[in-house]
């Protein structure tokens, strides 16, 4: 492998790598926060997109369907929230039972997709870019699109975590709801704006992976082992630590093509998250778990 195809493979991953740490962010918050190990949130992903795909059939731009996909995809969590893990915290569920729903809702999800927009792979409506030539590389301009809203997307997160009110309530619950309770902080609120960030994050992970892929049922599943990787890597409720492990990631996935081939891309992040919980089970940085 040359150079070239070296440096093409990193700017590769660092695509792949901004989208699955804008989806890790609400995985690990929802891990973080409520405790809940969320196997439908790839599934979300997915409805984000085809929500995209949705409202630019329509005729929206594609900017414009991406908010009115982040919308619809909150409002699916919520929903999600008020008739399933509400009623599980409120019977005190155990681990075991909130996976094996999650895994229902994942599949309920996944074949309702399929059920209104067929199994068929779909691409957004948006005009032909010439990728950016920068000596013998070449940079698809959506993918330079995809790590800007990435970036932009995070500093806003940090930004919310680190000043605002209910940033510092949800580190509170992270780091121990019961006393975050008795200090007077009101954790049903933190748990709706968890729903909320992890929503809008999530659909627009799921929007920017149709930029740079097609939009498929199984989008979301497939990326569903790397988001997990990505959380145990990063540390379990650390929103900066899944972010950096996500590049990690994304980076090794694509790097190994040369070698493994990409249908081994899954395998890849499996054996990152084993070996972190062989040497450092609570992951490269502090979790609050």
């Amino acid at each position: 492998m040359d150079i070239t195809q070296f440096s093409q493979l990193i700017i590769n991953g660092i695509a792949v790598g901004s989208i699955i740490a804008l989806a890790a962010v609400g995985l690990t918050l929802t891990y973080g926060i409520l405790r809940l190990s969320n196997f439908a949130h790839g599934d979300f992903l997915t409805l984000g997109a085809y929500l995209t795909l949705m409202v630019n059939a329509m005729g929206l731009n594609i900017w414009l369907s991406m908010i009115v996909a982040t919308v619809g995809t909150v409002g699916g969590m919520l929903l999600a929230e008020k008739l399933l893990w509400s009623k599980m915290r409120s019977i005190r569920a155990s681990s075991t039972t909130l996976i094996i729903i999650s895994i229902g809702l994942a599949l309920f999800l996944r074949n309702g997709i399929i059920f209104l927009w067929g199994g068929k792979n779909q691409n957004y409506n948006l005009p032909v870019i010439p990728a950016l030539e920068l000596g013998t590389l070449k940079i698809p301009q959506n993918q330079l699109l995809v790590l800007g809203l990435a970036i932009l997307a995070i500093l806003s997160l940090h930004y919310l975590l680190q000043n605002t009110k209910i940033g510092k309530a949800m580190r509170a619950v992270a780091d121990d709801l019961d006393l975050a309770r008795v200090s007077g902080i009101n954790v049903d609120r933190v748990i709706l704006w968890t729903w909320v960030i992890a929503g809008t994050f999530t659909s627009l992970g799921g929007s920017m992976y149709g930029l740079i892929t097609a939009v498929r049922p199984n989008m979301g599943w497939f990326l569903i082992l790397p988001l997990f990787a990505s959380v145990i890597l990063g540390g379990i409720g650390n929103p900066y630590g899944a972010i950096a492990a996500a590049f990690i990631i994304g980076i090794a996935q694509e790097v190994s093509t040369p070698w493994l081939g990409s249908q081994y891309k899954q395998g890849v992040a499996l054996l990152i998250m084993i070996l972190v919980l062989l040497i450092r089970p609570k992951g490269l940085f502090k979790g609050t778990i």
